[in-house]
Formats: structure tokens, sequence, C-alpha cells
């Protein structure tokens, strides 16, 4: 087995012990392993979609330099956005649900975009 190393986050790292023990997970590797064998699950099922595609995409993100400013991915992406809902959950921090509907490969790119944005903690995508 290989070993790498990760930089974590304190407050994500105390929330990962915490899930551990109530849990039962024997380690962090562990968790990690099976969060990455989540994650390359998802996204597969993600580029095996052709058509069109509707999805609920939530993100949680934090705040940029100005208030209330959103990842650029969603003004981009505002002709698949047909609605979304946005509400503040901690001190610098948002989520927001987006209802978005296109073709498979637009909505791949847009989601791919929410990733890779540096504002953004977690997305969660569900197809419906």
């Amino acid at each position: 087995m290989s070993i790498i190393s990760l930089s974590i986050p304190k407050p994500l790292l105390e929330k990962v012990d915490n899930y551990i023990k109530e849990q039962g997970y024997a380690n962090r590797s562990e968790i990690v392993r099976q969060a990455l064998r989540t994650y390359i699950s998802e996204a597969k099922k993600l580029d095996d979609l052709k058509g069109n595609i509707t999805a609920t995409i939530t993100i949680i993100y934090q705040k940029g330099a100005k208030t209330g400013q959103q990842p650029d991915s969603q003004h981009h992406f505002s002709n698949v956005v047909l609605t979304f809902l946005h509400t503040h959950i901690e001190e610098g921090y948002c989520i927001e649900v987006i209802v978005a509907k296109g073709d498979a490969q637009t909505m791949r790119a847009f989601i791919t975009s929410l990733r890779a944005s540096k504002q953004v903690s977690e997305v969660k995508v569900t197809l419906l």
C-alpha cells in the first residue's frame, strides 16, 4: 500500500476525528480511503451521463473578499442554473442548493468548475 501525505485545516481534521469516533472507523487512513472511493464512484456516474440532465448541486463555500461574493462558476453557467437557495451557515461560510438543467457535457463542466473553485469546500450532486 502506498503512503501519501495530506494537508488538512485543523477544523476539518477535528471533524474527521470526531466522525471516526462516532462511526467506528479504525483510523484516519480508512476514512480517507472510503471518502476517495465514494468520490470516484460519484464522478464515474456523472462521466457516463448523456443527453439532458437535471440535478441539484449543493455547495458550501467561503465568502470571498467582497461580502456575498458567489463562486464565479455559477454566473458563467447561468444558462443551466434554473434557481438556487442561498443562506449563511456560519461565520464566513454559505450554502447554496442549485437546481440546474442542461446537456450532460455542460453540466459536467459546471460541476467541475465548482469543485475547482478555491472558495468551494464541498460539492454534492444529486441527479434527478
